[in-house]
């Protein structure tokens, strides 16, 4: 073997895991996050988590990405570890389907169907759909599919690079020595728990041992103790993941290592004490891609099977590994946003939709709160407490949702998430500045209630009128954004507009009833203040709406979409604007 298929063999393994890697970051892209989702609402059942962790692994041919997904649900107290459990079962089964997909490159035939089934035969056409998916269309499922195609296109070809370069040292007795030393069961274990460990694949690994079959060289006696090593190895990952991690998802990350440790012990020990009972003659036969994914398959077929009914002992396991303490660990809103969703981004921007829409819930109990003060509410203590901490609380929100979506926005993102993603930019400030005017509001009615100052009735009825326009705006803009209804969403304009009139008027009457002595520089002052807030509030609804409205043609300019409106026939716009200044028309 000289340095040139050293060469080929290193560029065929580059080439294999990248494959790898875009297949299954195409295979998610084009699920768009419903996997996730799926697991995410999975029932207590646990035939049906096994089956859900196996063919969510299958898709997206990773199950070290499957269960740091499942840390990142327990860690956000999305999932229970109970349920949890399940998944880390199927996940390692459905990791299998990787190395059935390698074994075809064993298939050899005259006949020409079965030649068709070898992927030196079908993967070129494959790579012609798929650059004509990425080059030529403009859909982005189309796009998703181009690159799953071109990702197994570059994955087979690592493939066959590999094995064609390694196939030489079935004539280097060194190499021979080394792979019998991997007989020893210990000694097996180790090599691929260390090479999956380092790659962090254990169906990259398996794809390596399948490529050195072809030297001929490699017994079933030495392949099958490194793939159990291998079943070891791919728990690093989440166990890393883990770190600053809650007990719960540490918890998750161990047992999908004690998973792995008991089932490929109990496998060993039966297996081994049989053989030295009752020899396996298949031992010593030199083993193939397809044997490969025969063992691999069934140990963790049987692991599942065996393991299955003592789940709750594994979390009984896990949790006397890692024990609770006094403190009582606390699940919020921001654990939804963990760091580990961000490799699958589909996932991650929902979480983000979940966090958002949250944090608008909360914007509109704290505006609504305040306006109640103001609109003949009785002022206390406790409610002033709540205004204020909801207004801090929501600070926090946008702190959080916008370090968090800025890490997000470096990920490859389909259009429609790019535009989820750039509708929550654009929404989590204006909400933070309406909670601001929500303790603005609250300083005023606590100065009228420290002062014991009161309005007229007339300006009284007319800040109720202003008041139920600013509820209603609030309301719209706010069921709009929680259920993405653009049409609602075009309503909110109109109504900002009447509230400026209002606003206008609610100014210049106060200015007369000064004039005439009827009210009081004090009190003007006072109901300038709620008067303007009110006003900004509706001007803050008013973005989040056009946002709303303009994300889906990627335009994010408000002042030219109004400017837009007022070029344009906006008959519907007037007619309902007009409808809203006949239902708040201020008091005569």
């Amino acid at each position: 073997m000289d340095i040139f298929n050293v060469l080929n063999m290193i560029g065929g393994l580059a080439l294999f895991l990248y494959g790898m890697h875009v297949m299954g970051e195409g295979l998610s892209r084009a699920s768009g996050g419903r996997l996730e989702s799926i697991l995410e609402k999975l029932t207590n059942n646990r035939i049906k988590a096994v089956l859900l962790g196996a063919a969510v692994t299958a898709v997206i041919q990773s199950s070290s990405a499957t269960t740091v997904m499942v840390v990142g649900f327990v860690n956000s107290g999305i999932m229970k570890l109970t349920q949890a459990v399940g998944i880390i079962m199927g996940a390692n089964i459905g990791t299998t389907i990787t190395s059935w997909i390698l074994s075809l490159t064993g298939i050899e035939s005259s006949n020409l169907l079965l030649q068709m089934c070898n992927p030196s035969s079908f993967t070129p056409i494959l790579a012609i759909l798929g650059v004509g998916f990425i080059m030529f269309t403009k859909s982005e499922k189309k796009h998703s599919i181009g690159t799953v195609l071109v990702g197994f296109t570059v994955l087979m070809t690592g493939m066959e690079m590999m094995s064609a370069a390694v196939k030489p040292l079935a004539d280097v007795p060194e190499f021979t020595n080394i792979l019998l030393m991997f007989r020893t069961p210990v000694l097996g274990m180790l090599a691929g728990l260390l090479l999956t460990a380092i790659i962090q694949s254990s169906s990259a690994s398996v794809g390596i041992l399948q490529a050195l079959c072809v030297t001929g060289a490699v017994s079933y006696g030495a392949a099958l103790p490194i793939i159990m090593g291998q079943n070891i190895g791919t728990c690093v990952t989440a166990l890393l993941s883990s770190i600053g991690a809650s007990k719960n998802a540490k918890r998750a990350a161990l047992i999908h290592l004690y998973f792995n440790l008991i089932g490929t012990t109990l496998f060993m020990i039966v297996f081994y004490a049989i053989n030295a009972v009752f020899p396996f003659a298949f031992l010593d036969e030199a083993a193939n891609a397809a044997g490969i994914a025969v063992i691999h398959t069934t140990f963790n077929v049987i692991a599942t099977l065996v393991l299955l009914p003592f789940c709750d002992g594994l979390v009984r396991l896990a949790t006397l590994t890692i024990r609770d303490d006094a403190k009582v660990e606390r699940i919020d809103d921001f654990q939804l946003l963990d760091e580990r969703f961000l490799a699958q981004p589909a996932f991650a921007v929902e979480q983000c939709r979940v966090v958002a829409s949250r944090m608008a819930e909360l914007t509109r109990e704290a505006i609504f709160a305040a306006i109640d003060l103001i609109d003949g509410g009785e002022f206390t203590q406790a409610k002033a407490d709540r205004i204020e901490a909801l207004e801090t609380k929501i600070d926090h929100y946008e702190d959080n949702l916008g370090t968090y979506m800025v890490k997000l926005s470096r990920a490859k993102l389909s259009r429609d998430d790019g535009h989820t993603v750039s509708l929550l930019l654009h929404t989590i400030s204006d909400f933070e500045r309406i909670s601001d005017h929500a303790v603005n509001l609250l300083d005023s009615a606590r100065e009228m209630h420290d002062k014991q100052l009161s309005f007229s009735p007339m300006a009284a009825g007319e800040l109720h009128v202003f008041s139920e326009a600013v509820r209603d705006i609030v309301s719209r803009t706010m069921q709009a954004f929680l259920t993405d209804d653009v049409e609602l969403a075009k309503t909110v304009e109109p109504l900002e507009q009447c509230i400026d009139d209002i606003n206008v008027n609610v100014k210049t009457r106060h200015i007369d009833r000064l004039t005439s002595g009827k009210c009081t520089i004090e009190l003007g002052f006072v109901l300038s203040d709620i008067s303007t807030n009110f006003e900004r509030v509706s001007d803050h609804c008013s973005n989040v709406a056009i946002s709303q409205i303009q994300v889906r043609n990627d335009e994010y300019d408000a002042h030219e979409y109004l400017l837009s409106m007022k070029r344009g026939d906006h008959d519907a716009f007037d007619r309902e604007e007009h409808r809203f200044e006949q239902m708040y028309r201020l008091p005569d």
